[in-house]
């Protein structure tokens, strides 16, 4: 009966209530909750004191409503702590002290170029090279027509060297990949310009390429020691299901590119067109003496020869460049 004699603050504001709904027994709980309040915030000050103290820093304030009150900079002792705390320094780490530490990179291509790297056929045409290194197919002769037509155009009276590796046009293992118009469209681009053709065959020169090879300047083709010329027949590519008469047509067409074929390899290797064309009846393979006998090339080069060029002193290619040599 005791704890029953006891009001509970909830039912005395219930029973006091006047006409008016004003509670009498508010003032007696908020007096419990300020006294339990009072009780909180007292030992969470003493905590905060004895933190700061042993960190060497200056306690805050605490204000009437019980928030933290930063002190003033001018308060506060400068060290480490108390200028992260006001943002104003941001201590180093010890590992950035260590010899051993390195940051890590952001990815395996970090260190790679930020520009494509030098394309090499404009670098070698810096120098008046064109380099065939692949089966005739028209991006290949887009490319090297056009590299001739630009070296005339820079300067008329400096040779071309055109260096020469390729299986004409067709693939290694004998399939057609181009057509026998790609040659002939270097070669007359070759006679067409007024510059002087320097031909060097390096690795294979076959069919068609064989036929560019030959077609440098008298005395300025020549040929690695250890290259291979090789002539043979024009090829027909596949040309799947047609009428008799079209196959008839391409068969006269092959027939007129032969004929041209035989009337250039006469007028570069000096022999009649009777031999060419039964020489090429079967793949007429050369190597470096016996394209010089047959007059597909002049010369064999090899590093001590200088068959090619003169090699210039460096005041010959800074006068050569352009280059004005400053005097002391």
């Amino acid at each position: 009966m005791s704890s029953l004699s006891a009001p509970l603050p909830g039912l005395c504001a219930r029973a006091s209530r006047d006409a008016s709904g004003a509670s009498r027994a508010a003032p007696f709980r908020t007096a419990q909750l300020r006294g339990g309040q009072s009780r909180a915030l007292g030992a969470g000050r003493q905590k905060h004191v004895a933190l700061s103290r042993r960190r060497g820093l200056t306690p805050r304030a605490f204000t009437p409503t019980g928030s933290f009150q930063t002190p003033r900079e001018s308060d506060l002792p400068l060290t480490d702590d108390t200028m992260e705390m006001l943002g104003t320094y941001s201590p180093p780490r010890a590992s950035s002290y260590s010899p051993a530490s390195a940051s890590p990179g952001g990815s395996y291509s970090e260190h790679k170029p930020k520009t494509p790297p030098p394309d090499l056929p404009s670098l070698l045409l810096d120098s008046r090279i064109v380099y065939i290194g692949m089966p005739l197919v028209p991006a290949v002769t887009e490319l090297i027509v056009s590299e001739l037509l630009y070296m005339q155009y820079t300067d008329r009276s400096k040779p071309c060297y055109i260096y020469i590796n390729s299986t004409g046009c067709q693939r290694a293992d004998g399939e057609v990949v181009g057509l026998e118009t790609e040659a002939t469209c270097i070669y007359d681009t070759m006679k067409y310009i007024g510059n002087e053709i320097y031909t060097v065959g390096t690795g294979v020169a076959i069919g068609q390429a064989c036929l560019i090879l030959s077609a440098g300047n008298k005395g300025k083709r020549f040929m690695t020691q250890n290259a291979t010329a090789m002539l043979h027949q024009p090829k027909v590519p596949s040309t799947g299901q047609r009428q008799a008469i079209e196959v008839h047509i391409k068969w006269k067409e092959v027939l007129e590119q032969k004929k041209n074929m035989v009337s250039i390899l006469s007028s570069t290797t000096g022999h009649s067109m009777e031999k060419i064309d039964k020489d090429i009846q079967r793949p007429l393979y050369m190597d470096a003496k016996a394209a010089i006998a047959y007059g597909i090339i002049d010369k064999v080069i090899d590093k001590n020869s200088q068959g090619i060029d003169k090699i210039l002193s460096n005041d010959q290619w800074d006068t050569a460049a352009g280059l004005v040599k400053s005097s002391r």
